[in-house]
């Protein structure tokens, strides 16, 4: 069979031969066996599957370290389903994850934008200032006990205003969602939350991701170090513990991220 035939029996239902790999809360996943075998993603959120298919196919046509798309869901559909090629890889160990992700991240960072936010089933901004006052009026709503901690992340990033040339962002980088193949290509997964915007913002996302009471071990991925630059990561770095202070389904997160917000000072 060939692949555009395979590709043409995949419709978004889940055949009786898969298997559920599901690992997370928003998604539910499956593994088919085939002549083609291909991953099943459901989203709960019609907009992040329409966000995660845009983004393979940018990722696709830059040849970027990515799945390859081999269907999505179109229209009404539901639920909102993409079909991925399957991997034959495994998740990079803990102890080789920043220094693994170095190279597939800079690849990533040299794919240009057309706007700012994500790619596709959400608004989009012309400016980055826009796109980070929006996100945090959106935290703040969620969030009232937060309103403060928003108003001086609000004003910080109006005194940082300058000129950004968005570039594509996984924007939910952690470990598990960089796999190293056979051959020792890695390849970045799940890219539902990809957006448009400025690189570091990438980064500091990542150090909340890790846990980290200070996003500067990872400041060695820029690839445009200086002062300003790590300034903007410690920005970054407290609107994205915001984020998860106010919008977390996990109580033990929330009351991370919070606890974190006040040890730094933004109130």
């Amino acid at each position: 069979m060939s692949p555009d035939s395979a590709m043409d029996g995949i419709d978004g239902r889940v055949p009786p031969s898969a298997r559920e790999i599901t690992t997370g809360q928003a998604n539910r996943v499956w593994s088919v066996e085939g002549p083609m075998p291909y991953i099943l993603k459901h989203y709960g959120d019609p907009s992040r599957a329409a966000n995660e298919a845009a983004a393979l196919r940018l990722l696709t046509s830059h040849r970027a370290p990515c799945p390859q798309l081999l269907a999505a869901s179109r229209g009404s559909s539901t639920p909102p389903w993409t079909a991925q090629a399957a991997l034959h890889a495994k998740p990079v160990p803990i102890d080789r994850f920043l220094p693994d992700l170095a190279e597939p991240l800079a690849a990533i960072h040299r794919i240009p934008g057309t706007h700012f936010g994500r790619l596709a089933g959400a608004q989009q901004h012309r400016s980055w200032t826009g796109y980070l006052h929006d996100r945090l009026r959106t935290y703040a709503a969620a969030a009232p006990a937060l309103r403060a901690v928003a108003r001086c992340l609000h004003q910080e990033v109006d005194a940082s205003d300058t000129p950004i040339q968005p570039v594509l962002l996984h924007h939910d980088l952690q470990p598990g969602h960089l796999l190293r193949e056979p051959a020792g290509s890695r390849l970045l997964i799940d890219w539902e939350l990809a957006i448009f915007g400025d690189q570091r913002s990438d980064l500091a996302r990542l150090a909340v991701r890790l846990g980290l009471d200070d996003p500067t071990p990872v400041f060695a991925l820029a690839s445009q170090p200086g002062a300003t630059a790590e300034g903007r990561l410690h920005l970054y770095w407290r609107i994205h513990l915001l984020a998860d202070a106010a919008l977390s389904t996990d109580r033990a997160v929330r009351e991370w991220a919070a606890g974190r917000l006040l040890a730094s000072n933004v109130t």
